[in-house]
């Protein structure tokens, strides 16, 4: 078999600058114009198919139908067919540089005589992607020398690479451990790889610390050459160190780190479940998180949720429930409820049964943070660890924040003959009020904004601030950084383009309408991005209250358990109310007269539906409202205006269950023979005869138009009607729906129940009264 043709074309680019590009072009992607595409379309090589492989195998060449149909589809064939490779994957060169790297699209939509790179490709190819010469956002005249020296250019040459089956890496930093970048740098390369390049730089993004990467130099290929797809293959990754050097460091780093682990003596507490009112003692190294979870508590009263501190340390508190629009472990820039508060050896968060927060929380997230200062500001001697105390505890809604109380001191707190101090506001006694002022006034300040009192010249009188922009103050330089840092420094979302003001900000942006939040999917049942636009929401998703993901996978279809009809999964819920209408709406079945029998005179199905007695071999109605099983033995083909034969008739079948019985082992019939010995009432050998059995049956034709029947019917029938009273017993359903179920379910008693599930109304208030 001759290898296919190789896909040959190239053409130069100007670089885009970073402002056109809309995408977020990850790895080694690009964007080219539309154009491109078409020019590769052009020189793609033709794929063509033998005559012969068109004539299928059931062709008969004496069916003059089958021959045309096989020239007709061999004539498509003799056609030429142009085909890209897949994937498609480039090579970009730098003419200014002659630097080289391989890369792969994205998408086909860049302005026309312009490709989109990356990041990674800009800075591999050492072009830059600001806008240079003109006005941001207007094309580069190519005829003006002066803005054409000042432009990056590109050449693009399609080049099919090999599959990789083996990489190596090799780590530019020592301390990688691989269990904490193994995962990443899998899911990495499949999301943003098509290629790789021999001695590039890989970096991987650190999901667990902001700003760091992971950077390995790729250093060998298998197969050998310049580069590899690392698309549908095996890839087998090796990772050595640059040196022996690097490898001593790194076994050092990793023992350090596992000494320092959770659950050690010099690392964080590995965290655990709670259990209301019972304290947990824990400790948290800077930067990172101790997590906790609270499976339950009384969700009728406030829940309070404190941290205790040996000393003011620098330690956080957040909260998140989790639900099925919340399933995020609280972090600080991710969290629902925060406690950043400094210089308080005490934080408390109290969450409320009203919380709109708490709607569907199945149990809460609780994170203990060990803040770590910005980058520039002073760092830490020595990471020692932050021990503090944990508990939640429920109170009363109304019981007051002790940490919230007013403790001044008030106007009939102090005796008649005291005074107040001007400067510290303390009451002392008038006659030593000199003396006071005296000593006060040469050791004591007030500030004037928040009327604390210091000692002059003391560290805290010294590092005392307040803020500019809020109320906020503080007696550290540390706690000042940290609520600039916190409340007053903008940040970026990581999983979208939104700006925040401020870490509250931002957390709460991630916890709502940011398009990464992870919400657990009522269709698929897995945790997931919402995905959608938090700018400009559809109104699919307004109106339904689902998120833009569930709008996606709720547009699949399956098949009504009730009904059978294809409904998309998302609005299964109202077409489920309909059904909950129709049910309500339904008039009441019509039983059979007989107090023996189990049927119902329209006969029901299995789907719900009533009036399909003609359907199962049943006859009309009659004028005594038995069905047609009761009803048989009594039908005779005479004319009958007065019903009196009908009298007769029924009269004869009431003396003979008395006199003779029916003999079947299982009757419960009172007026039969054979039903009282069932049911203990006579014993069976008494006789009884036609004068002792007339008295009985007169009362039961007294009024035959309302009066219940009494005739024997067979075993399932009986059965029925049994299980129906049973069912009607338990005050949910009205007996002439249980004895529907029963018949449409055949006896079978979960499937009577599911059966009134589905189809019967319940007993209104009303009617259970």
């Amino acid at each position: 078999m001759e290898a296919p043709a190789e896909l040959t074309w190239s053409a130069p680019f100007t670089v885009a600058p970073a402002s056109q590009i809309t995408k977020n072009l990850p790895g080694d992607k690009i964007l080219l114009p539309p154009s491109a595409l078409e020019q590769l379309l052009a020189a793609s090589p033709a794929v063509p198919t033998p005559h012969h492989n068109a004539i299928r195998a059931g062709f008969d060449p004496f069916n003059p139908y089958s021959l045309a149909a096989a020239r007709a589809e061999a004539s498509q064939w003799r056609d030429t067919q142009q085909q890209l490779p897949h994937p498609l994957t480039f090579r970009l060169v730098n003419p200014k540089n002659g630097r080289i790297i391989y890369a792969g699209i994205r998408e086909f939509s860049a302005e026309e005589g312009q490709i989109g790179l990356s990041p990674s490709l800009s800075d591999a190819l050492g072009v830059t992607t600001e806008a240079v010469g003109g006005v941001e956002g207007e094309p580069i005249d190519l005829t003006n020398d002066n803005e054409v020296e000042g432009v990056d250019r590109v050449m693009v040459h399609a080049k099919q690479l090999p599959k990789g089956t083996y990489v190596r890496l090799r780590p530019l930093e020592a301390g990688y451990n691989p269990d904490d970048w193994k995962s990443l740098l899998e899911r990495h390369l499949r999301e943003n790889y098509t290629t790789l390049t021999n001695g590039e730089v890989l970096k991987i993004p650190d999901t667990s610390r902001r700003g760091h990467t992971f950077q390995f130099l790729i250093d060998k290929f298998v197969p050998e050459g310049d580069a590899i797809c690392v698309v549908d293959t095996d890839l087998e990754v090796d990772i050595e160190a640059l040196n022996e050097e690097q490898a001593r460091e790194t076994v050092k780093q990793i023992m350090e780190k596992a000494q320092s682990a959770p659950g050690t003596a010099e690392g964080s507490s590995s965290g655990s479940v709670l259990d209301i009112w019972t304290p947990v003692q824990g400790q948290v190294l800077e930067g990172e998180y101790v997590d906790y979870e609270l499976p339950s508590w009384d969700k009728s009263r406030a829940l309070e949720i404190e941290i205790t501190l040996d000393e003011e340390e620098e330690v956080d508190l957040f909260v998140s429930p989790l639900a099925p629009r919340q399933r995020a472990r609280p972090r600080e820039e991710e969290h629902v409820f925060g406690e950043f508060d400094s210089e308080t050896s005490s934080k408390k968060i109290r969450v409320r049964p009203t919380n709109v927060e708490l709607e569907g929380a199945e149990s809460l997230y609780i994170s203990v943070h060990g803040y770590c200062p910005p980058e520039g500001s002073e760092p830490a001697t020595k990471p020692s660890p932050r021990r503090y105390i944990l508990r939640a505890q429920s109170v009363e809604d109304g019981t007051p924040d002790a940490s919230k109380v007013d403790l001044t001191t008030g106007e009939d707190s102090h005796d008649p003959e005291d005074e107040q101090c001007k400067n510290c506001h303390q009451w002392v006694p008038k006659r030593t009020m000199m003396l006071h002022e005296n000593f006060c006034l040469r050791n004591n300040i007030l500030c004037q904004q928040c009327q604390s009192v210091f000692k002059k010249n003391s560290p805290e009188w010294q590092s005392h601030w307040h803020c500019e922009h809020d109320s906020a103050h503080g007696n550290s330089a540390a706690s000042q950084i940290k609520h600039n840092h916190i409340y007053h420094s903008s940040a970026t979302c990581p999983s979208c383009d939104y700006q925040a003001s401020s870490t509250p900000d931002l957390a709460l942006h991630r916890t709502t309408l940011c398009p990464g939040k992870l919400i657990l999917c009522q269709f698929c049942h897995l945790s997931v991005p919402q995905e959608g636009d938090p700018s400009a929401p559809s109104a699919d998703a307004l109106l339904s209250g689902l998120t833009a993901h569930e709008i996606a996978d709720g547009a699949r279809t399956t098949n009504c358990h009730l009904c059978q009809a294809i409904v998309r999964l998302r609005d299964m819920t109202t077409h489920l109310k309909h059904h909950d209408l129709s049910r309500n709406s339904k008039p009441m079945p019509r039983i059979c007269r007989n107090v023996n029998c189990g049927r119902t005179l329209d006969g029901v199905s299995k789907n719900g539906q009533v009036g399909t007695a003609a359907r199962v071999g049943q006859g009309p109605g009659n004028e005594l409202g038995l069905c047609s099983i009761c009803f048989g033995p009594l039908y005779v083909s005479m004319y009958d205006p007065e019903g009196k034969a009908m009298k007769r008739r029924i009269e004869r079948r009431y003396l003979s269950q008395l006199i003779t019985g029916c003999g079947k082992t299982w009757c419960g019939n009172e007026v039969c023979k054979q039903g009282r010995v069932n049911l203990g009432i006579t014993k069976g050998g008494e006789v009884v005869t036609t004068k002792d059995a007339l008295p009985e049956v007169k009362p039961l034709l007294v009024d035959l138009g309302s009066a219940p029947m009494h005739f024997c019917v067979d075993e399932r029938s009986q059965k029925c009607k049994k299980l129906a009273e049973m069912l009607a017993g338990e005050g949910v359903y009205e007996l002439e729906w249980c004895i529907a179920a029963c018949e449409a379910e055949t006896g079978e008693l979960d499937a009577a129940r599911q059966w009134l599930s589905n189809w019967a109304p319940k007993k209104t208030e009303t009617s259970a009264r």
